[in-house]
């Protein structure tokens, strides 16, 4: 048996949850089959979701918990939680069936939670569904979700029900967990379960993405033969396209960000090409020396060819894209009735 160790100060780190799964982590399906035998699904579920966001657990944390729980340990260094390391570990005492299920439950089938999907959800739908539940139910989903997100929703919510959302947030003391395991649960049987059947995507936009992707003269082509043949669905395609001429419409301190992300020949080139007043629109977002390096460029160049400068500018569609994904600047969506206010 080990001799008793001091407790190391690296323990005061991890909660009482955490401990515990570091512990049935540090057992192994030898030791651990007991205790997991013996417990329900919901604690299982919450020691294996700690398990899985352990990281790395330090040697003396490891020796303490061992040696507190009077188990031999000899040779262990670190131990390092993981999903792969959770499933690997209830696969060998539990069902095949129920290790699915709870590995779902903390990490969803694509490997994300019921929150990290649910902050993907776009905030209209999302309002639309909170707006019927209970306040205090939107209070407890709204401090799960992350701060931005849950910032769109509110301000998507009708006014007087989300000014009583925001008084349960600020009077909500900590949650049960067993609450927390409910809402989730109701979450996922009902919200998600239905969106999932009604996300059917319209097929426009996907031909909107797939035309943005096009070299200019074989979209312009492809454009006007569906003129020709379906004028509505080529009218609502062209709604749909983010085209380097939205570009102008974006904020100034979008366009900068851009400018700094920007590879500067592509930024030369995309410009070379462009009508003037979208020279301006870049220019005017940028330093007058910067401005000036920018134009010496673009004469440097000399001639240059078309599909050059159209390659460039789609590669800075596809940044701002990409930007805008990330929620570094605001597109203007072609969807929305919203105007922009400069």
């Amino acid at each position: 048996m080990m001799a008793s160790v001091g407790e190391p100060p690296e323990l005061k780190r991890y909660s009482g949850i955490q401990r515990a799964a570091a512990l049935l982590l540090a057992l192994g399906q030898e030791h651990g089959v007991p205790i997991w035998q013996q417990l329900k699904d919901d604690e299982i579920k919450e020691l294996s979701a700690s398990i899985s966001s352990l990281g790395r657990v330090p040697a003396v944390v490891v020796e303490y918990l061992l040696s507190q729980f009077s188990v031999e340990v000899s040779g262990v260094a670190t131990l390092h939680g993981s999903y792969e390391t959770t499933e690997r570990l209830l696969e060998g005492v539990l069902a095949p069936d129920r290790v699915k299920d709870i590995m779902e439950d903390i990490r969803g089938p694509s490997g994300r939670t019921m929150w990290d999907k649910l902050s993907n959800v776009s905030e209209g739908v999302l309002a639309g569904y909170l707006k019927t539940e209970h306040p205090q139910t939107v209070a407890v989903i709204l401090q799960k979700l992350k701060p931005d997100h849950s910032a769109r929703v509110l301000a998507a919510l009708p006014r007087d029900f989300g000014t009583e959302v925001v008084m349960r947030m600020l009077n909500t003391e900590t949650v049960q967990k067993d609450v927390i395991i409910q809402v989730e649960q109701t979450l996922r049987s009902e919200f998600m379960t239905n969106l999932s059947r009604s996300a059917k995507r319209d097929p426009h936009e996907t031909m909107a993405e797939l035309f943005n992707a096009l070299d200019r003269a074989t979209e312009e082509e492809m454009l006007s033969a569906l003129d020709e043949r379906a004028p509505d669905a080529a009218e609502r395609i062209r709604s749909l396209m983010f085209t380097f001429e939205d570009l102008g419409n974006l904020l100034p301190s979008a366009i900068q960000l851009i400018v700094r992300n920007c590879n500067k020949r592509e930024l030369a080139l995309a410009l070379k090409g462009a009508p003037e007043v979208m020279r301006r629109v870049f220019f005017g977002a940028m330093t007058e020396r910067a401005a000036k390096l920018l134009r010496d460029d673009m004469a440097s160049m000399g001639p240059v060819r078309a599909r050059e400068c159209e390659a460039a500018q789609a590669n800075l569609v596809a940044l701002a894209k990409d930007l805008g994904d990330r929620g570094e600047i605001v597109l203007n969506d072609p969807k929305s009735d919203d105007a922009m206010i400069y």
